[in-house]
């Protein structure tokens, strides 16, 4: 038995194709997903592929990670259109880049098109232990200065989000990644409840609620940063002028989540100060207040995020005056 038409079925024939930007080319559609082990780079390229499959469009996915959950580079390749041969994007044939961490955006820059490709980044930094050698706050680090405005200036069409501070206020920072799929969802041609329904495939059940909101978050982002001409996510840059360490004052304060700690034991053996400790429950804390120099080091090699480190300003007449006549 023949299947019935789309006319007798009450289907229109524009129903009846894929709809995203890809089904109007020959060519596939080329997603590159980067950031760092840990931020759910995969989850973001499942939850895209996923989605262009079950809209019939042929999918390739290549990805790499593996030991990069401590922290290394992690990203992935997502190929999808009427035919796709390989799974990996050549240089400079990238559509889109979403990129999860600063300097990883602007590591792969080249695989983005010049003249057509977006590019949708977290203005996130996870400076590596390295770039640290100075752990004093204000002192230069070995990362990245870019703004967000110089990196606009060489792209097709740019977008830097501070999706960790928006995930924040949402109460779950995890979800950071979610806040780029929703402004990803922009720049493709898929309904926003079908973006939502492979989402609640692939997060956590007991996340589904907050993991929705930054979705949406992100979305509406794109939309007001598309009305407006001001540069709305400068204000998330990395800074480019650091005060000097010694006109600094500030009071060191960690916030850990105890659910959060798997009890890895990395922070305690990598503190370069030797401040913290697993207590008896195998939980970390500070047991040292007095030592700690807040360098981040721990904020930065826990896979879990269960450490943020917090500099709070403190008056200090001092550094005001020092400061004043430098």
């Amino acid at each position: 038995m023949s299947a019935p038409s789309a006319s007798r079925s009450g289907i229109d024939d524009e129903q009846l194709r894929p709809s995203a930007t890809a089904a109007k080319a020959r060519e596939p559609m080329n997603v590159l997903i980067v950031g760092v082990g840990g931020q759910g780079v995969i989850m973001v390229s499942k939850a895209l592929a996923w989605l262009a499959q079950s809209k019939g469009f042929e999918v390739k996915q290549s990805e790499v990670h593996g030991m990069a959950k401590r922290g290394g580079t992690v990203f992935s390749h997502v190929r999808f259109g009427p035919q796709v041969w390989s799974p990996t994007i050549p240089k400079g044939e990238a559509d889109i880049l979403v990129a999860l961490e600063w300097a990883e955006g602007l590591r792969w820059l080249p695989f983005l098109k010049p003249d057509t490709g977006i590019f949708i980044c977290d203005t996130k930094r996870i400076v590596p232990p390295f770039a640290c050698l100075n752990r004093r706050p204000g002192a230069p680090l070995r990362y990245s200065r870019e703004t967000p405005a110089e990196v606009k200036a060489h792209v097709a069409e740019g977008y830097a989000i501070d999706a960790t501070r928006m995930a924040e206020e949402l109460g779950n920072e995890r979800a950071a990644n979610v806040v780029l799929i929703g402004a990803l969802s922009t720049v493709l041609d898929f309904p926003a409840a079908d973006w939502e329904l492979a989402l609640s495939a692939f997060v956590p059940k007991k996340t589904i609620a907050v993991n929705l909101d930054a979705f949406r978050l992100g979305r509406n982002w794109i939309d007001a940063a598309r009305r407006t001409t001001t540069v709305a996510p400068e204000a998330g840059a990395p800074a480019a002028n650091i005060p000097a360490p010694a006109l600094v004052a500030y009071s060191v304060r960690l916030e850990i989540t105890p659910q959060w700690c798997k009890s890895c034991d990395i922070c305690v053996k990598l503190c370069p100060e030797r401040c913290l400790r697993l207590n008896d429950e195998r939980i970390v804390e500070l047991a040292q207040p007095e030592r700690c120099t807040g360098c981040r080091l721990c904020e930065l090699l826990c896979p879990d995020f269960a450490i943020r480190v917090h500099l709070d300003a403190v008056a200090n007449n001092a550094a005001a005056a020092q400061g004043a006549t430098a």
